[in-house]
């Protein structure tokens, strides 16, 4: 295993004057070394992580870092400029510049090291001894701890992972060296500490680094949980109930925030950690003097738990819906398919047959027809309950489930459908949420999850459903409904249109769900026009996949090697009705891929319209074309969208300059980054 740093990564008189030129400049260093294979890729992973928050530190300090599929071996390069390269720090330029380069499934035991520099740039004796340096062997001995100045600042640097195991052991060992305090000598004021960033390498454990320095300052006790890439040790139990105050400085969701609830908090980012922590620790016990603390009961919900603290309420409210609509896809796909085949087999008076429950011959197709259809009757029963009970359990978790359930089961009483199922979770949540914000006596707190929530918000959120809002939404949804039974000529030719730009917009992301979503609650009560809808909706949603399919097979030479990789199983995608399988190529070039997609979905989509083709199953792709009306020109319909999307991405990939390292440096960068934002 290679030394993290060594001389040949060191650029005592850098020349770089932005942070793009800087980060170029060191990682063609660790490229030169071998430890980066593709300095493109690379370089998009770093530009990747820098576009999800500055890091640029007090004190004169960058530190661009990011994991990498192309690094082979933790890294880390070392620039010092004399002007100084702006990285976003509040406090001007920096002139001392860190570029940390893990792998991808980096090991625990170089990311631990990773975690000590970064506490090691808190100290300014560190610091100064690298701006002070003049060989650049001096400054990788510095960094990697072989020099005096490197220990002095951090007495346990001889301990492999200090950052790791510095949070976790307090509670058995004496409180840190911390002076008396008149208030209380023998029991200072003790805080317990989250911090995380993105990427888990470097703010993380900076944040650590100052909270702790700021704590024995102010004469209180801190001990920190380091949420990071190497891993973490949750904080003893015991420790967090004895705690007076929390402070949570992090970037992405805190892991088993419920832990710490009941108490005096500050939630902040974690660049407040490193560069403010004394207010932080002031105002955490200004908390604590007037009382003032978390809510009891409330865990993150489900979708909020990769929610960052800079994400806006447009945000979580996609989160929301598309938690509610993830869950409702299997009974979609269950119930909708049943009924399709109860159709195929029996045909359309099905519908009318008495129930098999009272009625069944078992040699009799009718009868295994009407048992298909009946329980995928039963299973698309449950679409507007669980949509609405999940749009709540996304934003409350299981307090949420109940009144969003009955909210759903209302909507349908009322003939709201889709339109109500959507409302009534989001008013089960919001209702919850509301609920749970209200501070409860001790001896309450046991019976609120399980008997007060569900009973308050029930009544609440059934209320408002029959009473309140119910009706002008089921007035809503039939308008919509008969407004979709007479659709004809041009009105539906520019319907298909939308729906289809709708469902080759994201290929699977919240427009495509919405477009699909809103042709699904048609077949609750299906007609001519919500029959038509269904139909669109799935042809346009074919079209993405299966143009990247048939564009890597006419014109290879302009995707690289694992695109069209990705174009083989695209076929099978696009047939499937997964529209998902064209995200590879949108990831890799969306300036291209995506308008041709939307153009290709256009196009099915109005021609679906215009060809009358009808469908009753919510999914299947090619699969369930006999049970589609107008078969062979809804087929002429996909394939007429295949042509123009595929005819478009290669005219718009031929149009474009071939790059020095040829079509596979940028897949592979932006693949990397999908990776790294996940």
């Amino acid at each position: 295993m290679s030394e993290l740093i060594s001389a040949e990564l060191v650029d005592l008189d850098l020349s770089a004057e932005t942070k793009d030129a800087a980060a170029r400049s060191l990682a063609e260093r660790m490229a030169a070394s071998g430890r980066v294979t593709d300095l493109e890729g690379f370089l998009a992973d770093v530009a990747a992580r820098e576009a999800q928050m500055p890091t640029g530190l007090d004190g004169g300090i960058g530190i661009p870092h990011c994991r990498s599929a192309h690094v082979t071996e933790p890294t880390l390069a070392f620039g010092r400029r004399a002007g100084g390269i702006d990285f976003g720090a509040p406090d001007g330029p920096a002139d001392l510049i860190f570029l940390i380069a893990a792998p991808a499934g980096g090991d625990a035991d170089h990311l631990s090291i990773l975690s000590t520099l970064a506490r090691h740039l808190m100290d300014e004796d560190f610091t100064g001894a690298l701006r002070s340096a003049t060989e650049p062997a001096r400054v990788a001995a510095l960094i990697r701890g072989d020099e005096p100045e490197a220990a002095e600042p951090a007495p346990a640097t001889e301990e492999p992972a200090p950052a790791i195991e510095k949070p976790v052991v307090p509670a058995q060992q004496p409180a840190p060296a911390a002076e008396p305090t008149e208030e209380a000598p023998s029991a200072p004021f003790r805080i317990v500490a989250v911090t995380s960033c993105p990427t888990g390498i470097a703010h993380t454990y900076m944040a650590a680094e100052s909270l702790e320095k700021a704590a024995q300052a102010a004469g209180v006790e801190v001990f920190v949980e380091t949420q990071g890439s190497a891993g973490f040790k949750r904080l003893d139990a015991q420790l967090v109930a004895d705690a007076d105050g929390v402070i949570f400085a992090h970037d992405v969701e805190v892991r088993d925030k419920e832990r710490f609830a009941g108490k005096p908090t500050v939630d902040v980012g974690v660049k407040a950690g490193i560069n403010r922590p004394a207010e932080l620790i002031a105002e955490v016990r200004e908390k604590a003097e007037r009382g003032e603390v978390t809510a009891p009961a409330r865990a993150a919900a489900p979708m909020d738990k990769d929610a960052r603290a800079t994400d806006g309420f447009a945000t979580r409210l996609r989160k929301w819906l598309m938690t509610g609509v993830s869950y409702m896809v299997p009974f979609v796909a269950a119930g909708g398919l049943l009924i399709a085949l109860g159709f195929a087999i029996g045909g359309y008076a099905i519908n009318k047959a008495p129930s098999v429950a009272d009625h069944f011959i078992w040699t009799e197709s009718a009868s295994w027809a009407a048992l298909l259809f009946q329980i995928g009757g039963v299973a698309f029963g449950f679409l507007v309950p669980v949509l609405a009970g999940f749009i709540a359990y996304g934003m409350a978790d299981r307090p949420g489930l109940v009144p969003g359930f009955v909210g759903g089961a209302v909507a349908l009483t009322i003939n709201a459908g889709f339109l109500g199922g959507l409302i009534a979770g989001l008013i089960a949540g919001g209702v919850v949420r509301a609920i749970q914000r209200v501070g409860v006596p001790p001896v309450l707190r046991g019976i609120m999850p399980v008997v007060v929530i569900p009973l308050v918000s029930s009544a609440i959120v059934g209320f408002l459903m029959f009473l309140v809002v119910g009706k002008p939404i089921a007035a809503l949804q039939k308008g919509l409904t008969d407004w979709l039974s007479g659709l004809s000529g041009a009105n539906a030719i520019m319907l298909g249109v939308l729906l289809g730009l709708m469902m080759c917009f994201d290929l699977g992301g919240p427009l495509n769900k919405v477009a699909y979503a809103f042709a699904v609650g048609g077949l609750a009560h299906p007609n001519e026009g919500s029959l038509k809808v269904m139909a669109a909706v799935m042809a346009a949603g074919m079209v993405p996949p299966l143009a990247m399919a048939l564009a890597t097979t006419v014109r290879g030479r302009l995707f690289t090697k694992a695109e069209r990789e990705n174009g083989k199983a695209a076929w099978v995608l696009g047939a499937s009705f997964i529209t998902e399988g064209a995200i590879p190529f949108a990831a890799a070039d969306p300036l291209r891929v995506i308008p041709s997609a939307m153009a290709g979905g256009a196009v099915t989509g109005s021609l679906s319209m215009a060809f009358g083709c009808t469908l009753r199953a919510p999914h299947g792709g090619a699969f369930v074309v006999p049970l589609i009306g107008q078969p062979l020109l809804y087929l002429l319909a996909i394939a007429a969208g295949t042509l123009v999307s595929t005819a478009l991405v290669v005219v718009l990939k031929g149009l474009r300059k071939p790059s020095p390292e040829g079509p596979a440096a940028a897949p592979a960068a932006d693949g990397s980054q999908v990776a790294v934002a996940a």
